[in-house]
């Protein structure tokens, strides 16, 4: 038997604390707590961002946890969509759509080289198309129209098996990248089955002919019987990029109970392993990673959800939002800045002349500001101790601000004024380096004004005249989304990005949508709650990566002009109005998703 330095490369030695960064398959004895220790391997499903279109099945999910892509499907209010979505292991954000919207579709291939066969649009169809990451294009057409068809392989080696015409079909094609030929029919007709490994090694898992627990097995000629499904399903999820390693996703079971089972399989035979926590049916989902990390996304009774799937020696902890403490005065329309652990927020509807201050757990009544207002701009990078706002509105007596006000760390004092009084801005950048975005004077503002701690010098211009929106990042490089915008005062969705002296057109916000809060950088941003059309409160939220926009996990209260601070992972959402417009106190802490080593304690017994 071979010793453990042999098998590992070092011998098990003695330390008095935990190894910062220990090594897979290193163990260690810690002698300060008496104990044989190393890496344990941890498999858990966790919640990861939701979708931006509910897909109710037909739809395929393709690449992997960090590049995952799927398209089409089906729904109550959008039957035969051909939209797309991408998955970047953080959120969903747009992608090309496809040439023919349908359903119940074969996905293979990745998020930069997509493959998607026959399918339904009312009827089944034969068309295929293929994805470069960017844009689909059609390709030629499988030999047999169906739909519910198994698909695995890659773009240029794909395997379509099965599927449905009027019946269950037993029909194989394989694709090499410029035509489809049949080959060696599947053993049994089947249809809304799973399928997981290349052209050449593939299994073929359960499926709609009952019981739903065989398996076929596929060597790129003849099929063999594999190992059965402990238990049978259709419609489920399937991960797997190999014969001998796939795995079995939820789905559902016969004669219709959805099921929230996940299996294993090692080549022989199928195991049970964790249970994703809300059980669906997405009816053409596709291998979407391996059996060390995958993910479930859309389906009956998933709206919008996505989960992952991890097996490794770290402890996942999915990003999401908590509750932290509330403010001290119900605030609407308020402004804020600084950090999740050292916040502050003043002005607001209820009380104008407002200040508090927030220590991560708890918020402390600050000296009030010399000039009550709300609707006013703010540099939101800055940090607690060197605040600033700017602009803003009385009412009563009616009255836009120019105030601008500086905070030192203990008391509020006047600076020099705006060259515009206006309200319902927003701004972004720090104390002695902040720029204001539109805003409301006698009309909509384009103005932008830069501020350099003493004076207020004219900006660039935005390209769309606005109010309300919501801004981030620092003064040569920040960003500008959403907003009221004339003649209508209609939500818009456009973006916009300042690089110090001149606004270029940024790529659109997934909705129109005011009254947003936003935190981080041009390159790191992230936007959250506000008002969309005609008139809801959301908890909607997006990262930005300085090109795209990707969904996070959303809040747990939806509100609207409330007050945003932080980082994109590590952001802070504090008090803010409901739909009705009634001021709240509640605050929300966002933490991004975080890894780390998962150290056990071992023992001989």
């Amino acid at each position: 038997m071979a010793a453990y330095k042999d098998l590992v490369g070092q011998k098990i030695t003695k330390v008095t604390s935990n190894p910062s960064e220990p090594k897979t398959g290193q163990m260690w004895y810690n002698s300060t707590s008496g104990t044989l220790r190393a890496l344990g391997i941890i498999e858990a499903w966790s919640s990861a961002s939701p979708q931006t279109i509910f897909r109710e099945g037909g739809s395929a999910v393709m690449g992997t946890t960090t590049a995952g892509l799927i398209c089409g499907g089906s729904s109550p209010s959008a039957p035969y969509t051909n939209k797309t979505e991408e998955y970047n292991g953080s959120g969903w954000s747009a992608g090309g759509n496809l040439g023919t919207g349908r359903s119940a579709y074969g996905g293979a291939g990745t998020q930069t080289a997509g493959l998607t066969a026959g399918g339904y649009t009312g009827s089944n169809v034969t068309v295929s198309e293929s994805y470069n990451g960017t844009s689909w294009s059609e390709g030629p057409d499988i030999n047999t129209a169906r739909r519910a068809s198994g698909t695995c392989g890659t773009q240029t080696a794909g395997l379509l098996v099965g599927g449905y015409t009027t019946t269950a079909v037993t029909t194989v094609e394989e694709y090499n990248g410029s035509s489809w030929t049949t080959v060696n029919s599947a053993p049994q007709g089947n249809y809304s089955a799973g399928m997981a490994g290349i052209q050449t090694s593939a299994i073929q898992i359960a499926g709609a002919t009952n019981p739903g627990q065989a398996c076929f097995e596929y060597d790129g000629t003849n099929w063999t019987t594999g190992g059965s499904l402990t238990t049978g399903r259709s419609q489920g999820g399937y991960a797997g990029t190999t014969q001998d390693s796939a795995m079995a996703i939820s789905g559902e079971t016969p004669p219709g109970p959805k099921t929230v089972n996940c299996e294993q399989y090692n080549g022989t035979s199928w195991s049970e392993t964790v249970n994703v926590s809300t059980a669906g049916n997405p009816s053409g989902n596709s291998p979407g990673g391996s059996t060390l990390t995958a993910f479930f996304s859309s389906g009956q009774s998933r709206p919008l959800a996505t989960e992952e799937y991890n097996k490794s020696t770290n402890t996942v902890t999915a990003a999401a939002w908590a509750s932290g403490g509330a403010t001290n005065t119900a605030l609407g329309t308020t402004a804020g800045n600084g950090t999740q652990t050292a916040g502050m927020i003043y002005g607001g509807t209820e009380n104008a002349n407002n200040s508090e201050l927030y220590d991560g757990s708890s918020w402390t009544a600050a000296p009030t500001l010399n000039t009550g207002r709300y609707g006013a701009g703010e540099a939101n990078s800055a940090p607690q101790t060197t605040s600033l706002v700017f602009g803003g509105y009385a009412n009563p007596p009616g009255t836009n601000y120019a105030v601008t006000e500086e905070w030192n760390g203990s008391s509020w004092s006047n600076q020099n004024d705006m060259p515009v009084s206006m309200r319902q801005l927003s701004g972004f950048g720090i104390q002695t380096a902040a720029v204001t975005v539109g805003g409301w004077s006698t009309d909509y503002v384009s103005e932008s004004y830069e501020y350099d701690g003493t004076n207020w010098t004219a900006g660039g211009n935005i390209n769309t005249a606005r109010e309300r929106a919501a801004s981030f990042g620092l003064e040569s490089a920040g960003a500008t989304v959403g907003g009221n915008v004339p003649p209508s005062h209609a939500h818009t969705d456009t973006a916009e990005e300042y690089n110090g002296s001149s606004w270029t057109t940024a790529t659109t916000y997934p909705t129109g949508i005011k009254h947003a809060a936003a935190c981080g950088t041009q390159t790191d941003g992230l936007v959250f709650s506000g008002n969309t059309p005609p008139n809801s409160v959301t908890g909607l939220t997006l990262g930005y990566d300085g090109t795209s926009w990707s969904t996070r996990p959303s809040m747990g209260t939806a509100r609207q002009a409330g007050a945003g601070a932080g980082t994109s992972t590590a952001a802070l959402m504090s008090a803010g109005s409901n739909v009705g417009g009634t001021s709240l106190t509640t605050t929300e802490e966002f933490t991004g998703e975080t890894t780390a080593a998962n150290i056990a304690d071992f023992t001989t017994s």
